[in-house]
């Protein structure tokens, strides 16, 4: 079995004992594949070098986060732009918009968002989502931009199943977390009417634990639980919701 985390900030942890324990709690999960969304400029550094470390588990992608963008978002964009150099990237994000902390820079999320969406697709890339508070901002953009070329991932979904729905027209897969655990998220009634060759699996560790550790800090490992409860609602075995997640992580990512 392998299951694949799309979506974990692991590179947080910068204390090198602590970070190979969490890697091994992964593999002892079957959590062998981790793809690391970047932030802003700080986290460039600390992206390439987990990756560097755990090359066979990490996998590095660069944006810039909708709470990262500011008045000066093109000149810290355009210095993530340039910096993966030699390294391998394998999607554009984490990107989009957020609404949740702070609407003042809202036409400025929008520009960074559509800028980045640009670059995935001269790289021929996919996108991965960030979407709090916005949804009709962010689909309205996707809406604009879409091609054969646009794709990707809609992290953290937790919306409706119109909106799902919606996005999976538009070619996107759903990035389903710790927020299917949660008793009163309602996302438990919403995902078994969604086929699961359209979504994938993620943790956002360090944050949205899953239960029985809600409450305390995130790390990949515990995708193990948010498999549990997608395998339990759609009845269906862990091993087949690991095989048909990492397939569709593969056809996203490309690795």
């Amino acid at each position: 079995m392998v299951l694949t985390d799309t979506h974990t900030h692991l590179y947080y942890e910068t204390d090198d004992t602590k970070r190979a324990e969490l890697i091994q709690r992964c593999n002892d999960n079957s959590i062998t594949r981790l793809f690391l969304p970047n932030v802003d400029t700080d986290s460039v550094a600390k992206v390439f070098e987990l990756t560097a470390a755990y090359p066979v588990n990490c996998f590095p992608m660069l944006g810039l986060h909708p709470c990262s963008v500011k008045a000066d978002w093109e000149e810290e964009l355009n210095t993530i732009m340039n910096a993966h150099g030699d390294n391998k990237i394998y999607a554009i994000g984490e990107i989009g918009i957020d609404l949740y902390w702070d609407k003042t820079f809202l036409s400025e999320q929008i520009l960074a968002f559509k800028k980045q969406i640009a670059w995935a697709k001269s790289l021929k890339l996919p996108i991965v989502i960030h979407c709090r508070d916005a949804f009709d901002e962010v689909y309205n953009v996707l809406v604009e931009e879409q091609d054969d070329d646009l794709r990707g991932i809609f992290h953290c979904f937790g919306g409706t199943l119109e909106q799902a729905e919606k996005v999976i027209a538009l070619g996107f897969y759903l990035g389903i977390g710790g927020i299917i655990t949660y008793k009163n998220a309602g996302l438990d009634k919403i995902l078994p009417q969604i086929d699961l060759k359209h979504i994938v699996l993620e943790t956002d560790s360090p944050y949205l634990t899953p239960v029985p550790y809600r409450g305390k800090p995130n790390e990949s490992s515990y995708l193990i639980y948010v498999a549990q409860k997608v395998a339990e609602l759609y009845q269906k075995p862990i091993e087949t919701v690991a095989e048909i997640t990492t397939a569709n992580s593969i056809q996203i990512f490309g690795v």
